[in-house]
C-alpha cells in the first residue's frame, strides 16, 4: 500500500490507513491472494476475496435502501454473514449499529428505539422476538435464515442480497477518519443502555499500531467473542489496519479451543473472565507448547499468568479498556505485579480523581479519569443522550465510573466500580435495566440489583425485592418470570425477599449495605435448584 501525502496534523492518520473502504480495496492489490480470514469450517478469505464478497454485499445493501450516512442495525452470531456486513455497511459509509443477540423485551425495543435504523440485518431465529416488542423505525428485515417477522416489517433473504450484480455506489466525498463508523451499546448506570458513537480513528485506536504496539500485521488473532462487543468487532477491524489477518471460532470452547487454535496458526487471543481458569484445568499435555501462539492478553489479570506462560509458553499481557475509550493502561509481557493492569500508554493522559475531580494523593483511590492526545481517539459521545455525554466528558476528560489507585512505580490497579453496572461471565449488566424487569413482576413493590463476587470470578448478580402488601414472592417463579423477559446474562442468581429495603433518610435505597451483607443464609439460589439459562447458539 503507498501511504498518500499525511494530513498536517500527525498525530490523525490518512484515510488509507484507518478507513474500512479504502484498507479493503488498498489491501485486495498489495496483499492480493494472502490470508484475511480462516473459519472453522476450514474456509479461508484471501484479501482479495474479501473485497469481491464486501463489494457485492454492500451493492446488494444498497439496492435495499442502505444509503451513506444510514444506521443499519445488526443482530447477528459470529459468522461469515456478519463479518462482512460489518464491513459492507461501513464500505457504503454507512453506520454499524450491532445489538446483543440475547436482547428481548424492554432491553431490546430501547435499543431499537435509539438506533434510528430503518433496515436490521439479523438472524432468523432472533426474529420471532420483535413480534413482543416496539420496533421503532425499523421498515424492513434481511435475515440470514427463516424467521417470523411482524407484518409491517418487510422481510429480505440475505442470500438473495449477497447475491445481487448490482454495484456499490461511489462516494459524494470521501470516508473520513473522523466519520462515525458504528454504535456500540454498552450497559447504562443510572439508566438504559447507551449507544457509543465511536469514529473510525477511535476504533483504529482502540488497539491500533500504537496503542498494542506488540500486535503486528504478521499476526493472526483469535476471534471468540461476540462481533457486537469492541472485543470483537475492534480486534476485527485492528486487524485489517494492520493488513494482519483473523481466525474465527464460533464463541469460546473449552474442548475446540486448543484445536482450532493450533490447525488455523492462530498467533494471538484474548482470555476473558473465567475462560483462562477453564484451560488450566484441562489436564496437562504434551501438546501444551505446540502451537504457533505468541502472546495472549488476560483481562483481568489473575494469579495463574506465570502458570499460563509456564505452561503454555505464551507471553501474557493486560489492559485496561472499555467500549468508550482506546486502552489507555497497557502492560509488560507476563507482568509480576499481581492485579495490576499495567501502567500509563503513550498518547494518553491519565489522572485519579475525587467526586470533584481533584487529584486525589498518591496511592488514594480514585475515579480514573482519561483523554487522549489525538483528535477522534475515544469515543464521540453517547448518541441520542446529550445529559449523559455531558456527565461523562465533563472538564474535558472522559470519566470511566471505575476506581483505580496507582502504585509509586507508575502500575494501576482497578479497586471497584463507582457504577451500579455489573459484569457476568464478560457481559456488562446494567442494575438499572435488570431492577426494570423485576419491578414488573405482580407481587414486587421494589427492588434493588447489585454484584456479589463469583467463584467464576468476575460477578453474579443478585436482587433484594420486597412485596406487594398482603402478597408473598416465590423465588421459583419469579426467576421463570424474568427467564422469559431478559437476557440470559441478566438472569439474577440469587434472590433475596425482605420486607423492605434498607434506605436513606431520603429514600433511596442503600445498595452498599446489601453488597456489604452479600449473600445471606435466607438468600435463595438458583443453582441450587439447577435452574439455568444459557446463550442461545445459532441452529
Amino acid at each position: 500500500m503507498t501511504d498518500p501525502a499525511p494530513l498536517f496534523d500527525p498525530r490523525v492518520p490518512p484515510r488509507e490507513r484507518c478507513v474500512t473502504r479504502y484498507l479493503i480495496d488498498n489491501f485486495a492489490e498489495d496483499k492480493g491472494t494472502e490470508t484475511f480470514a480462516v473459519f472453522q469450517d476450514g474456509e479461508v478469505w484471501s484479501y482479495e476475496q474479501l473485497r469481491k464478497k464486501v463489494r457485492q454485499l454492500a451493492g446488494g445493501f444498497h439496492e435495499q435502501g442502505v444509503s451513506r450516512g444510514d444506521h443499519v442495525a445488526v443482530w447477528m452470531f459470529d459468522s461469515k454473514e456478519a463479518i462482512l456486513t460489518f464491513f459492507a455497511i461501513n464500505y457504503l459509509g454507512a453506520v454499524f449499529v450491532p445489538m446483543n443477540t440475547a436482547y428481548k423485551g424492554q432491553v431490546l425495543s430501547h435499543v431499537l428505539n435509539v438506533s434510528d435504523a430503518k433496515i436490521l440485518v439479523a438472524h432468523g431465529q432472533l426474529l420471532e422476538r420483535l413480534g413482543e416488542v416496539d420496533v421503532a423505525q425499523i421498515e424492513k428485515a434481511i435475515s440470514v435464515g427463516d424467521g417470523e417477522l411482524p407484518p409491517a416489517i418487510a422481510g429480505v433473504d440475505f442470500s438473495t442480497v449477497e447475491s445481487t450484480s448490482a454495484e456499490p455506489p461511489e462516494l459524494d466525498r470521501p470516508i473520513e477518519p473522523w466519520d462515525v463508523q458504528s454504535i456500540i451499546f454498552t450497559s447504562g448506570t443510572t439508566g438504559p443502555s447507551k449507544g457509543v458513537l465511536s469514529s473510525y480513528l477511535h476504533i483504529f485506536t482502540n488497539a491500533g499500531p500504537e496503542t498494542w504496539h506488540f500486535v503486528t500485521g504478521e499476526d493472526r488473532f483469535l476471534i471468540n467473542m461476540p462481533i457486537f462487543h469492541i472485543g470483537g468487532m475492534g480486534v476485527i477491524f485492528v486487524m485489517l489496519c494492520r493488513g494482519g489477518s483473523i481466525a474465527v471460532m464460533d464463541g469460546f470452547d473449552t474442548e475446540k479451543f486448543w484445536p482450532f487454535v493450533r490447525e488455523s496458526k492462530t498467533t494471538a487471543f484474548f482470555l476473558l473472565g473465567v475462560m483462562t481458569t477453564f484451560l488450566l484445568k484441562q489436564e496437562p499435555s504434551d501438546d501444551d507448547k505446540n502451537h504457533d501462539v505468541r502472546l495472549a492478553f488476560m483481562v483481568p489479570l489473575t494469579e495463574t499468568c506465570t502458570e499460563f506462560y509456564e505452561r503454555f509458553g505464551i507471553d501474557v499481557y493486560t489492559i485496561f479498556n472499555m467500549t468508550e475509550i482506546s486502552s489507555p493502561i497497557v502492560s509488560e509481557p507476563n507482568p509480576t505485579k499481581r492485579g495490576t493492569c499495567g501502567k500509563k500508554r503513550d498518547g494518553v493522559d491519565v489522572r485519579l480523581v475525587d467526586e470533584n475531580d481533584c487529584e486525589v494523593a498518591p496511592g488514594e483511590i480514585g475515579e480514573m479519569i482519561v483523554r487522549t492526545d489525538r483528535p477522534w481517539g475515544m469515543n464521540s459521545g453517547y448518541y441520542k443522550n446529550p445529559e449523559a455525554t455531558a456527565e461523562a466528558w465533563r472538564n474535558g476528560w472522559f470519566h470511566t465510573g471505575d476506581c483505580f489507585r496507582q502504585d509509586s512505580e507508575g502500575y494501576f490497579y482497578f479497586v471497584d466500580r463507582m457504577k451500579d453496572a455489573m459484569r457476568r461471565r464478560g457481559e456488562n449488566i446494567s442494575s438499572f435495566e435488570v431492577e426494570a424487569e423485576v419491578v414488573a413482576y405482580p407481587e414486587v413493590r421494589e427492588a434493588a440489583a447489585y454484584a456479589v463476587p463469583s467463584d467464576l470470578g468476575e460477578d453474579d448478580v443478585m436482587i433484594s425485592v420486597a412485596p406487594v402488601a398482603g402478597k408473598t414472592i416465590d423465588p421459583k417463579v419469579l426467576i421463570e418470570f424474568l427467564g422469559e423477559r431478559m437476557p440470559y446474562f441478566m438472569v439474577p442468581r440469587y434472590i433475596r425477599v425482605l420486607d423492605e429495603l434498607p434506605k436513606t433518610p431520603s429514600s433511596k435505597v442503600m445498595k452498599h449495605v446489601l453488597r456489604t451483607e452479600g449473600v445471606t443464609t435466607d438468600s435463595w439460589d438458583r443453582e441450587e435448584h439447577n435452574i439455568k439459562f444459557k446463550r442461545e447458539k445459532k441452529h
